[in-house]
């Protein structure tokens, strides 16, 4: 009995292997795509059943990478290839385009840097610079204002005072010197 199933099973496995060459051979005769997935939906397997039978799995691999033949129908015609040849060179300028520009930008980067770092270039914030030094001279101008104003009240201040003190440490002539009182 179980000779009977091995041999059920050798027929078995021979039927899909027909299967898979006359589906290979089919698709070689018409151009049609020649894959794994492929060829397992034409000849009715699983693609499981490719992959475990090495010498057809090389025939698909061997037919898949061979050029286009006489009678073979061409899967990619010449018009495809010329729009992607041109995809590819409009692609290929819009790249280079965006390499200039992103060099440029670098380039711009690395020369302000280095300025900056050389300590030739004047400092980035030069406006914040100029508004403070413009602040602080109105401020110094204010300062030295309210300076001269209180130097001109303490020399009134000392002034009056000089005036006071001479005053009181004068003897004064009309004023009559009290008599001593004896009695």
């Amino acid at each position: 009995m179980t000779s009977s199933m091995i041999e059920g099973k050798r027929a078995d496995s021979s039927r899909r292997r027909d299967r898979v060459l006359k589906a290979l051979d089919a698709a070689l005769r018409t151009g049609g795509d020649i894959t794994v997935s492929g060829l397992a939906r034409a000849a009715r397997v699983d693609r499981s059943f490719l992959y475990r039978q090495r010498d057809l799995l090389e025939r698909v691999h061997a037919a898949a990478n061979t050029p286009v033949q006489e009678g073979r129908l061409a899967a990619v015609t010449r018009a495809s290839l010329q729009a992607d040849l041109a995809n590819a060179l409009e692609r290929n300028m819009r790249l280079t385009a965006q390499v200039r520009q992103l060099e440029k930008r670098l380039s711009a980067q690395l020369g302000e840097q280095a300025w900056s770092e050389s300590g030739l270039g004047t400092p980035p914030d030069i406006d914040q610079l100029q508004r403070r030094i413009a602040m602080l001279e109105q401020e110094l101008a204010e300062k030295s204002g309210e300076l001269e104003e209180r130097t001109e009240e303490l020399e009134a201040a000392r002034a009056a005072n000089r005036e006071l003190t001479r005053a009181v440490n004068q003897p004064c002539a009309a004023a009559p010197t009290p008599e001593p009182n004896i009695g």
